[in-house]
């Protein structure tokens, strides 16, 4: 292997391309998240494992006074350890169990009646909002920046 190749496989270029396929949202009372990664490289490759995990993006507050949070909600680490060749495309099916975090106002809204309407008047008054995104990274074992796919979900 040349130089060139060598410093292309460390940076990632050329290398494994990863792509994310999951629905575009989940019923949260379900906790699980059913998808599959799909991966395809320009080059030999040996994939050492795949990490998948929900996040949630937890942002509260207005103007200077807003600040974000991020949660991880669930993760999963596949250990592959196989090769993958030029043109060659590996599919790998996953199930991530995930666990919903609730913010005090939340809990209040679930109980309804004048409870319920304080905690979303709480959450109203803090700007609470979430938002949710799945990660999956291939650990390439040449490459010192590992390949990625983020997609956006909404959990409903």
């Amino acid at each position: 292997m040349g130089f060139l190749s060598s410093v292309k496989n460390k940076l990632g270029i050329g290398g494994v391309k990863v792509v994310l396929e999951i629905p575009g949202q989940v019923e949260k009372s379900k906790n699980t998240l059913n998808g599959k990664v799909v991966m395809t490289t320009k080059s030999d490759q040996f994939i050492i494992d795949l990490t998948v995990k929900l996040i949630e993006k937890y942002t509260t507050g207005r103007g200077d006074e807003k600040s974000t949070k991020e949660f991880d909600m669930g993760v999963i680490k596949i250990p592959c350890n196989f090769d993958i060749k030029t043109g060659e495309t590996k599919e790998v099916p996953f199930t991530l169990d995930f666990q919903i975090l609730k913010s005090g106002n939340d809990e209040l809204k679930e109980k309804g009646g004048v409870m319920g309407g304080l905690g979303k008047l709480g959450s109203f008054a803090n700007n609470e909002k979430s938002e949710y995104s799945v990660i999956a990274t291939a650990d390439v074992k040449s490459a010192a920046l590992d390949p990625n796919d983020i997609k956006d979900i909404k959990l409903v």
